[in-house]
């Protein structure tokens, strides 16, 4: 196979590019097949592209051109074993391969490379046809990248509806020439245009993946294994596949360059989110070594209201009017669990019940929080650019927002030294906020927290950082994940204060787990623990009205049975 070998001018690093596509483009932009991030070179610099049995190379009318020998090139220029060019501040090599191999032979190397075969086994296990067919969907992309009719639209400028009519009359008469040389004996014609159109101008096999409801997350493994979550089943492995791992990082690059985020070999770990909010995390290669990996939990197409998670069994109706009184007396309050476990669709849920009049500014990593509210600034945080410059962290944003006169700062998740920003928020006038964090249980919520506030970099001890977080957060929320997959909020707890330098807390409604039934789903009941918030007492001696009946106990009233207060 041929290849590139490209060496960086300034650093002297080297690195060998395979030529495993017929057209092979050369920039600094994401969509590239060799990105090279400099501002010398441009968004599309040159091409490689085989015709008959060369490789020929052409400049893209790049703003420095592409020269050889210190010549600029100029039409196209036959390349030879050898033969080297320039570009940017790159020098670039190009190595002929000894022996030259077929489209389908190239595919099936690729795929024995890779260790996987269509049903997750090596090459020879591949069921018979395999390889013919995705040697037609390459020669259907091929043609496509070659019409003269999509070269002369500017797919950027025009609606996705005509891009995708266009490109399905051009594909439809690709396919047709492929009946008429009888190619296509034993393989479904509509299948064919479907997935070829998916992938030129969709997400490929996902496509289908997303528009199933039943499915919750789609984990990427590589182009040959893809495993879904499903509600009813839990994981299972999909029959959906890529073509190759290419296709994998062209669906990367694609879906983050709506959101303005990259990926390249600089920054191979990336996240963003689709149109509808669906969270997405990708890793590409050297760092995924198996391949490059997509990771996308789908965001609901419905807003899911506290009914309905009292009605899933996430929460009991009592621990729901408990958090509408909370958030509506604007307590501060801290949704606490592990990864996956619903924290942003809790988030989601308490947000409802801000009051319409207040104005809400909400800070995050990825934007995924879609509030009802007529009064909400939206910031999100930026990454550098290919310099390295130019990042926004959530900690600029949060000490931006204090300056935006926001009723209620909501911070999609604290994962750093924003931690201290965020309380000294809440104890500066801004109740009412609500944040996320990663961990098992309350008291492990605390003691994370005191670990987060460290990493802003100041030298605060840990009695001050206890009374700042006994302050300032009212509740935590305890969201878990349990083994069979059922998202449940298992604590309400209480911060009541600091004794001798200690947090101390207290459960107000808690889940007890019973069993297992016979299909080894997890039995069990939210319940009142009997414990009066100290925050509810307050709220009674201003004249409000609380509903006293949610917080007792069904073997008796609330106040029999005080819980004992315990400390972290």
């Amino acid at each position: 196979m041929p290849s590139l070998i490209v060496r960086d001018v300034k650093n002297g690093r080297v690195k060998e590019i395979e030529l495993a596509k017929r057209r092979f483009t050369i920039g600094k932009s994401d969509w590239n097949d060799l990105v090279l991030p400099r501002d010398s070179v441009s968004r599309e610099h040159c091409v490689l592209f085989e015709r008959g049995e060369s490789f020929f190379l052409r400049d893209l009318e790049s703003r420095h051109g592409t020269t050889i020998k210190g010549e600029p090139i100029t039409g196209d220029v036959q390349l030879k074993d050898g033969t080297r060019f320039e570009l940017g501040g790159f020098e670039v090599q190009f190595r002929q391969a000894r022996q030259r191999k077929s489209r389908e032979e190239l595919t099936s190397s690729l795929e024995a490379k890779s260790g996987h075969g269509r049903s997750g086994q090596r090459s020879g296990a591949k069921p018979k046809g395999t390889d013919a067919y995705r040697a037609l969907k390459m020669h259907c992309h091929t043609e496509l990248l070659e019409s003269k009719e999509l070269k002369r639209v500017d797919f950027e400028t025009i609606e996705e509806e005509q891009a995708r009519q266009m490109t399905e009359r051009v594909l439809v008469r690709i396919i047709k020439g492929l009946e008429e040389n009888k190619r296509l004996v034993g393989f479904d014609r509509r299948k064919l245009l479907k997935e070829v159109l998916d992938e030129a101008l969709g997400l490929g096999p996902l496509e289908d993946l997303l528009r199933d409801d039943n499915i919750s997350e789609i984990m990427v493994n590589n182009a040959e294994t893809v495993f879904v979550e499903t509600r009813d089943q839990g994981m299972i492995l999909s029959e959906a596949k890529f073509s190759s791992d290419e296709q994998v990082v062209h669906v990367i690059r694609r879906i983050l360059a709506p959101i303005g985020r990259r990926i390249n070999e600089q920054t191979p770990i990336c996240d963003g989110r689709l149109l509808d909010g669906s969270r997405v995390n990708a890793v590409i290669p050297p760092l995924a070594v198996s391949g490059p990996s997509l990771t996308i939990r789908k965001f609901p197409k419905d807003r899911l209201g506290i009914a309905d998670l009292v009605k899933f069994g996430s929460l009991s109706e009592d621990m729901g009017k408990l958090l509408d009184l909370a958030v509506s007396e604007r307590l501060n309050i801290c949704i606490s669990g592990g990864t996956g476990s619903g924290k942003t669709t809790l988030l989601n849920v308490v947000s409802s019940f801000i009051r319409p009049g207040d104005r809400i500014v909400t800070v995050e990593d990825v934007s995924e929080l879609k509030l009802d509210q007529p009064h909400v600034v939206t910031l999100e945080c930026r990454a550098p650019n290919l310099e390295g410059e130019g990042a926004i962290t959530i900690r600029d944003l949060l000490k931006n927002c204090l300056r935006m006169r926001p009723d209620r700062i909501i911070v999609g998740e604290c994962r750093g030294g924003e931690a201290l920003d965020m309380l000294q928020a809440m104890n500066t006038g801004h109740d009412g906020s609500l944040t996320t964090i990663h961990s098992n249980s309350p008291r492990d919520c605390v003691a994370r927290m005191e670990t987060l506030v460290l990493f802003a970099g100041m030298d605060l001890p840990s009695k001050a950082i206890r009374e700042q977080i006994s302050s300032a957060i009212h509740l935590i929320v305890q969201q878990t994940r349990l083994h069979d997959g059922a998202r449940k909020v298992t604590a309400i707890t209480e911060i009541t204060g600091i004794e001798g330098g200690v947090v101390t807390m207290q459960d107000i409604f808690k889940y007890e787990q019973t069993g297992f039934d016979e299909k080894h789903k997890v039995l069990g009941s939210h319940i009142a623990t009997g414990n009066i918030p100290k925050f509810v007492q307050n709220l009674r001696r201003r004249g409000i009205e609380v509903d006293m009946s949610i917080f007792q106990r069904k073997d008796g009233p609330a106040a029999e049975r005080p819980g004992r207060r315990r400390r972290r």
